[in-house]
């Protein structure tokens, strides 16, 4: 019976400190949990296409991350770090009263799967990287350099804030993402605009908060990262795109020295990686690639866990 229920698409929305994070949900209200985390820049809508091929009965939240889609954006002032988005996942799973659960990120949103699983290691039974190694390790020797050059890209916009957002017409906004991530299909950038426009004076703006784009300073190196990876208890599936973070040839997307050694912590702890082909949104353009793969997961490592006694 499961099998043939309509997926029932709701907006929802959860209160933080600043305002709320807002997402959508499929499925049962009480079916298995599922939370879906999105990359940098993206939106929820990231996952439209994947989860209505996906098993029935689990309930998925797909959440816009804070500053992205229409959540609200983080306070005048702070800087967004990689921990505040781990943070915030606390807060979420807390609002939506989940104790454990499953996670699926695509890029960003795999390494807040990733390190959000590595700290609370008896809430999350399986996680799902979507083109993700879990964690973006930086050089020892660089990370001075990336921290002062997040800060003065923060102390630079803030000078800036009588700036307004720039307007689009729709196409000009399209072409904009679609230039951005060339890999995009037309389909796909229509449906991350669903959320990642709003309407201005005068036509669109993007959603998204522009603080986004300083960089991240809080930084790991390659030893921190693997010692984080040690810590993670859940079951892990990696779904590497051949053009994407899995390119093996051409230039590389992922620091390739970094994606061996993850790649060798998960193979050394069982953990199932494949590699498909597709592009860094492969399970946005073509989830029927992806989902058997993300199905059959859930089905031998959550579901065969959590049988009737």
């Amino acid at each position: 019976m499961s099998s043939t229920v309509k997926p029932e698409v709701s907006e929802l929305s959860i209160p933080v400190p600043w305002g709320e994070i807002r997402g959508r949900a499929w499925g049962p209200e009480h079916g298995r949990p599922v939370l879906c985390l999105h990359g940098w820049a993206d939106n929820c809508g990231t996952f439209n296409t994947l989860i209505p091929l996906l098993p029935k009965e689990c309930r998925y939240v797909a959440v816009d991350l804070a500053g992205h889609g229409l959540s609200s954006h983080r306070p005048a002032g702070v800087l967004y770090t990689f921990p505040a988005n781990v943070t915030d996942v606390r807060r979420i799973v807390d609002g939506l009263q989940w104790t454990t659960f499953t996670i699926i990120g695509h890029s960003m949103g795999g390494n807040i799967a990733a390190l959000f699983s590595a700290l609370y290691p008896e809430m999350v039974d399986a996680f799902v990287l979507l083109d993700a190694y879990g964690f973006l390790p930086t050089d020892q020797k660089e990370i001075p350099k990336v921290m002062r050059q997040g800060m003065d890209e923060m102390l630079q916009y803030e000078k800036k804030t009588e700036e307004k957002k720039r307007v689009y017409t729709y196409e000009k906004a399209a072409e904009r993402l679609q230039a951005a991530n060339p890999t995009l299909s037309e389909r796909s950038v229509h449906t991350l605009l669903e959320r990642g426009l709003v309407q201005g004076e005068g036509g669109f703006v993007f959603s998204r908060d522009l603080r986004i784009n300083c960089k991240n300073i809080v930084r790991i190196s390659l030893e921190q990262s693997l010692e984080i990876q040690s810590r993670i208890q859940a079951s892990v599936l990696v779904v590497l795109g051949d053009k994407g973070f899995g390119a093996t040839t051409g230039p590389a997307l992922y620091p390739r020295r970094f994606a061996s050694k993850l790649l060798q912590g998960y193979h050394d702890r069982n953990h199932t990686v494949v590699t498909v082909a597709g592009d860094h949104h492969v399970h946005l353009n073509d989830p029927e690639v992806v989902a058997p793969l993300v199905s059959d997961f859930l089905r031998t490592k959550v579901f065969s866990q959590h049988l009737p006694a």
